[in-house]
């Protein structure tokens, strides 16, 4: 594609004090109608809840508001559809992720706000031009050999055009895209996020929601993301960090930052926009498996969660892409010189999660649990992360949690949509109790996190419909256990190793003791307390003998269930010795 310089002078902002007076009121008019336009839209929404979903199933005219609900559901995403693309700013991220959950809303919902991943209507180029220009404080004409006013694409908080670097050394022009932040945006932020916040209180005083999730805050925790994603200083080092985290990982792509053409609110990043992943026709016709897509997606996103503890917060489907490309002719590898590759590339890095290290074990736990089909375990992640009300019935949940897996565990996505809804009437009825108090609650720093799955679920699902998550969790729940036996194996080695050393000093011990008594430094003067020492010492070496052969046991059965069978066979076969020798040791001294 030829790149055409558009270049055109602008008028300079007003410098007279009545003028910005008058600017400034406009501007705050502007902000207040735009705050009630969003209250009162949620609002309706709201009022219509309680009165279809609430109100009419309490005095019997449920079947009415099931059958007229699929209308509904179509008009009240509509509405939001046209609200989101009007006002922009934070109503097109909640689109947007509304939109990717293909696996869990309904398709009224889900046809309706569909566009919103393509209908960001752009800015006008000269205020755009306006805000890189003061960022500079330099014309685009000398930052830029070629800049295209058509933008590439418009999002929330900004949009990217495609430009040109010149390069030193002969080399030819640096193809590049550039971000740049919408004008005002921080003013609009703030004037949604009041919106919301006001709507939030609302949310938080009914108590079924209010007691499971704290309102404020998820409002606070989203109000931080969403600013550190307008400082494009920050994403340019989130990228860097990517890059460093994907550098030996196969197949996919992060684009570098240049830094010499990059500020807070102007980020230039290496071009490398390719088919969009919800492109699936052509992702086909590249050569391309759209399952493999898929598997690779899910299995980056294993290792950013679960390895990295940083992740990419805002995957939806404008911000990843499919790169084909041919291998090298030179590649002795390739069997076939002409074979397709690809990779994953991801662009936009404003959103990121951090997953502390608290979190990770939680998170291990529970990826573990799922992997091996563990109820109990997966109980026990459930606490490590804090997603459990006080009082909740443990035992009732480990229960619904196996049955689960007895019924639902290793279905694809396709599967799981055709369960019959007698199946799903036979459980919900057998645990009722459990879902009637639905003993679950929402920690802020989870989600994110929570967001990120839901839309990877929807992304998955799209690109193959026969999607099966279980067959990435279980070998990548594998791996962790094999780490996690081996951080438990080298603990116990530790273990023995102290007490080897204890046992070995004994002997030194006991030769000394009977020196003393050699020496009449220790004089024994009843035959009861003799015998008493003789119980003493034989009720120590059963418990020194006992303490070895639980450690040998508990070693042996986890390198077992690790797959490790030869070392788990000796193991065990020095726990059954020590076992023996413990008995034999009771009974014959």
């Amino acid at each position: 594609m030829t790149f055409t310089p558009v270049f055109t002078q602008y008028n300079a902002r007003p410098s007279r004090k009545k003028a910005c007076i008058k600017q400034g009121i406009i501007r705050r008019g502007m902000m207040r109608a735009r705050y009630r336009r969003i209250v009162l839209f949620f609002t309706r929404i709201l009022i219509s809840f309680l009165t279809w979903d609430v109100i009419l199933p309490a005095i019997g005219l449920g079947g009415w508001a099931r059958k007229t609900r699929p209308k509904r559901l179509q008009r009240s995403a509509e509405a939001f559809r046209n609200l989101a693309i009007q006002m922009g700013g934070v109503m097109i991220k909640v689109g947007q992720f509304l939109s990717s959950r293909v696996d869990v809303l309904p398709d009224e919902i889900i046809s309706e706000l569909a566009g919103l991943q393509d209908e960001v209507p752009p800015e006008d180029f000269a205020s755009i031009r306006q805000v890189a220009e003061a960022e500079f404080d330099a014309p685009l004409t000398e930052m830029y050999s070629e800049f295209e006013e058509l933008p590439l694409a418009a999002a929330s908080l900004g949009q990217v055009h495609k430009a040109s670097i010149v390069r030193g050394d002969g080399q030819p022009p640096l193809s590049v895209v550039v971000k740049i932040q919408r004008p005002d945006i921080e003013r609009l932020i703030a004037t949604d996020l009041a919106a919301l916040r006001t709507v939030g209180s609302w949310i938080g005083k009914y108590k079924p929601i209010s007691k499971r999730a704290d309102i404020a805050a998820l409002l606070a925790e989203f109000t931080r993301i969403l600013y550190e994603e307008i400082d494009y200083l920050a994403e340019g080092r989130n990228a860097e960090k990517f890059s460093v985290n994907f550098k030996t990982y196969p197949g996919v792509r992060i684009p570098r930052t240049v830094w010499t053409h990059t500020t807070r609110k102007v980020l230039t990043l290496e071009n490398v926009y390719a088919i969009k992943i919800t492109e699936y026709e052509t992702i086909t016709e590249a050569g391309i498996q759209r399952s493999e897509v898929a598997s690779r997606l899910i299995d980056t996103y294993l290792k950013q969660i679960f390895e990295d503890g940083f992740f990419h917060a805002d995957p939806h489907p404008g911000n990843l892409f499919v790169y084909p490309k041919s291998r090298r002719q030179d590649d002795v590898s390739a069997s076939d010189s002409n074979e397709i590759t690809w990779d994953l590339t991801f662009v936009d890095f404003g959103m990121v999660g951090r997953v502390p290290a608290n979190l990770i074990a939680g998170l291990r736990e529970m990826l573990i649990a799922l992997g091996t089909r563990d109820a109990g375990r997966l109980v026990n992640s459930y606490q490590k992360l804090g997603v459990l009300l006080p009082g909740a019935d443990l035992t009732l949940l480990e229960r619904a949690e196996a049955r689960a897996f007895e019924h639902w565990w290793g279905k694809s996505m396709s599967e799981i949509q055709q369960i019959s809804g007698q199946e799903l009437r036979e459980y919900a009825v057998e645990f009722r109790e459990l879902i009637y108090r639905l003993p679950f609650q929402v920690p802020h720093n989870l989600i994110f996190l929570g967001r990120a799955v839901g839309i990877l679920s929807g992304i998955c699902t799209g690109l193959d419909p026969n999607f099966n998550v279980w067959k990435h969790l279980a070998p990548y729940a594998q791996k962790l256990l094999s780490a996690e036996v081996k951080e438990g194996w080298q603990a116990w080695l530790d273990e023995l190793k102290v007490l080897t050393r204890s046992l070995w000093g004994i002997p030194g011990r006991v030769n000394a003791m009977l020196g003393k008594v050699e020496r009449g430094e220790i004089a024994v003067r009843t035959p009861e307390v003799t015998e008493e020492v003789i119980r003493l010492e034989n009720t120590i070496r059963q418990l020194v003998w006992g303490i070895v052969f639980a450690a040998f046991l508990l070693a042996g059965i986890q390198l077992y269930l690790a797959g490790h069978q030869p070392m788990s066979y000796l193991i065990l076969g020095g726990a059954a010795t020590s076992l023996i020798w413990s008995i034999w040791s009771g009974r014959y001294r």
